[in-house]
């Protein structure tokens, strides 16, 4: 897809968006692209406002002004369903699978709103990106390892055939083995062709993956760039990988 000029057309565009709660002004004039089969991270400190982009971008609250584009039309008043519809998923923060519910039953929960007769081949991709799943499918979701549940919580998300997989603090509550575990699978995702946007604290290891990566502070980009020089960036460096 390309637009009037003859460039590709990112796959996401935040334009010019400002976020309130209330009288509180959280996003400001935020401009945010992620291109197809892009790697993009978003990083920042606490009350930053990084989970506010993510619900903006998902419609759980709607910016004042500005506009949210994806895949080249524009949903900034699109509910959180159409939007899924439209192509996009989350691994929410802290995994928030049904521990009570199988492996199996926590990945086709992915895909409710498709009819069940057309999960079979979902179910194969899954399973071809993390054969441990196939393996654990009958086990509840809520005994397993923090590593192995964050493959489920992306398994579900894939489930819904996104063309944009949303990730909250994919590194939250992981011990720092399981960190680099969580990147390890975030990587085989992104090298089976999907675009992601990750938000994070983490970021040292996150832009060691990224392609390109934005900085939030107090709800404005400060920054942005490619993953590469953004690691150089002095005042990166200082602030975020205590350097």
């Amino acid at each position: 897809m390309t637009n009037a000029n003859g460039k590709p057309q990112p796959l996401l565009r935040l334009e010019g968006i400002n976020t309130y709660y209330g009288q509180m002004h959280i996003l400001q004039d935020v401009n945010l692209e992620v291109a197809e089969g892009e790697l993009v991270c978003l990083l920042g400190g606490n009350a930053s406002g990084k989970s506010t982009t993510l619900k903006t971008i998902l419609g759980v609250v709607p910016p004042r002004s500005g506009s949210v584009v994806f895949s080249g039309e524009n949903v900034t008043r699109f509910t959180t369903a159409r939007r899924i519809e439209r192509g996009m998923a989350i691994v929410p923060e802290n995994r928030r699978l049904f521990g009570p519910m199988t492996v199996l039953e926590n990945l086709e929960m992915g895909a409710y709103l498709r009819p069940r007769a057309d999960l079979s081949g979902d179910l194969d991709r899954v399973y071809a990106l993390f054969p441990l799943l196939a393996e654990r499918r009958k086990q509840l979701a809520g005994t397993l390892s923090g590593g192995e549940q964050q493959m489920v919580a992306m398994g579900r998300a894939l489930m819904a055939r996104p063309k944009l997989l949303l990730m909250d603090e994919p590194s939250m509550g992981l011990a720092p083995i399981l960190v680099e575990r969580s990147f390890e699978i975030i990587q085989q995702v992104h090298g089976a062709g999907v675009a992601l946007l990750v938000v994070e604290q983490n970021a040292n290891v996150s832009l060691s993956i990224a392609d390109r990566g934005y900085v939030l502070s107090t709800g404005r980009i400060v920054l942005e760039g490619k993953a590469s020089e953004l690691l150089q960036h002095e005042e990166l460096r200082k602030a975020y990988l205590g350097r």
